[in-house]
């Protein structure tokens, strides 16, 4: 892979945070909470929760030391968000002057990009993928001009499940004059290898990862950004000094601490998603169904609408996607368990009838 020359992301970044003086909270002043100290500093209520009534570290520690070690990335380029809602959110505060600066998205693609995008005054522009799911990628770096400042790209794809080939992202990775930031929420359920590693041949690539899908805790709110160090130095200036809370830094260190768990949940979804897969083909009014690395299969069938309410009738419920670019009669099923399967699948069979 060739590596991009001479990229600074503090070129790119807005003017008024690179002067920012981020917030000092208590924790950064005085941080060594492992000492017999008295703390009298932070203004908690001592009578709460003996578990809880302390403010939770504010740099996770302990959390990015242990993901560190599963995912074999330094600490440095680690950052974490409630969710990856917020960290996207961040990436377009630090990087997009507002009513000035635009971004790229690729439809069909995750919503949140174009939303994010809208609340923060940032024009989008729109370059729909072509018919097997990939980017455009001369159109891409032909449209980008001296105000463009993001690529947001999703592989596994949301809502198609497919991924991007690794020769998009290296022309991608090279020709884009701003930063790419490469949603991977879905990566653990695919045989492709996540970008994650490739960080120091690409200092202009964002990765973004979650722990809503294989670690099977939506709930938690946890998003994970890896990163250049100068990019996560960025991020950190304008990170809300609490952001993640402690119930979810408990949950998330015990789910790192017990791995083979995910393993599991990895190798049972992708074996449902194969059988689910199999028994949707036999249907006759599925149409087609994209080749999927997520957990979830977009499926389109001859009258998309009709039978989403026919499924709510019957007490089930899957995603409409028809109304996104390239999805036109498009139903985007998640791989549940292999009881929620067998009662979506018999009934579809009963509808075929």
């Amino acid at each position: 892979m060739k590596e991009i020359k001479s990229f600074s992301a503090s070129d790119l970044a807005r003017k008024r945070v690179l002067k920012l003086k981020p917030y000092q909270s208590a924790r950064d002043e005085f941080s060594d909470t492992t000492s017999a100290m008295t703390f009298m500093d932070a203004n908690e209520n001592p009578l709460g929760d003996p578990d809880l009534y302390r403010y939770p570290d504010p740099h996770l520690t302990t959390l990015r030391e242990k993901l560190s070690e599963v995912k074999n990335v330094d600490p440095s380029h680690i950052l974490l968000g409630n969710g990856s809602d917020e960290l996207f959110d961040l990436i377009f505060r630090v990087f997009c002057e507002p009513e000035k600066d635009d971004v790229i998205i690729t439809p069909p693609t995750y919503g949140m990009y174009e939303v994010l995008a809208t609340i923060n005054a940032v024009s989008v522009r729109a370059i729909v993928m072509d018919d097997d799911f990939q980017p455009k990628v001369e159109e891409i770096l032909q449209q980008q001009s001296k105000t463009t400042k993001l690529l947001f790209l999703c592989s596994p794809n949301n809502p198609t499940g497919t991924i991007i080939s690794q020769e998009n992202m290296v022309r991608l990775l090279n020709g884009f004059s701003g930063i790419v930031v490469l949603d991977e929420a879905y990566i653990d359920f695919s045989t492709t290898e996540s970008w994650i590693h490739q960080l120091h041949e690409f200092p202009n690539l964002i990765v973004t990862q979650t722990f809503s899908k294989a670690w099977g805790l939506a709930g938690i709110r946890l998003g994970v950004c890896y990163a250049s160090t100068e990019i996560i130095s960025l991020l950190h200036k304008i990170k809300p000094p609490y952001n993640v809370n402690s119930l979810t830094q408990q949950k998330a260190l015990a789910a790192l601490t017990n791995k083979n768990r995910v393993e599991g949940y990895k190798a049972s979804i992708i074996k449902e998603r194969e059988e689910l897969l199999k028994q949707l083909l036999q249907l006759k009014y599925v149409e087609k169904i994209v080749p999927s690395e997520a957990n979830f299969l977009l499926v389109k069938v001859d009258d998309a609408k009709k039978r989403y309410s026919q499924l709510i009738d019957n007490g089930i419920v899957v995603r409409y996607r028809g109304n996104q670019p390239l999805c036109e009669n498009g139903l985007r099923i998640t791989v549940g368990t292999s009881e929620e399967n067998k009662k979506l699948i018999e009934t579809l069979q009963k509808l075929d009838r």
